[in-house]
């Protein structure tokens, strides 16, 4: 089970991080395809990628992610809603 919610419009998804997931469900992942991820809303989240320190994200950010590039999300304040555009 994923810890967050999507739904999918025609070419994006948009996905909900509750504030409520257990921090132990936002591992190190990697992704099979490229994707552009704008952040909707979210308080005190921060992204890691491999070999960086994390980062935080604010609303309206944008990070290009490379495919097979290791992350991970860390939980903030408040609920995450990202859109993700695949490439």
């Amino acid at each position: 089970m994923n810890p967050y919610t999507e739904k999918a419009w025609k070419n994006y998804k948009i996905r909900t991080f509750s504030v409520a997931v257990n921090e132990q469900e936002l591992v190190w992942h990697r992704d099979k395809r490229s994707r552009i991820v704008r952040v909707i809303e979210g308080e005190g989240w921060k992204i890691q990628l491999d070999n960086q320190l994390p980062r935080d994200f604010y609303e309206g950010d944008i990070i290009n992610k490379s495919k097979m590039r290791y992350h991970r999300l860390i939980k903030g304040n408040t609920d995450l809603v990202l859109e993700i555009k695949e490439q």
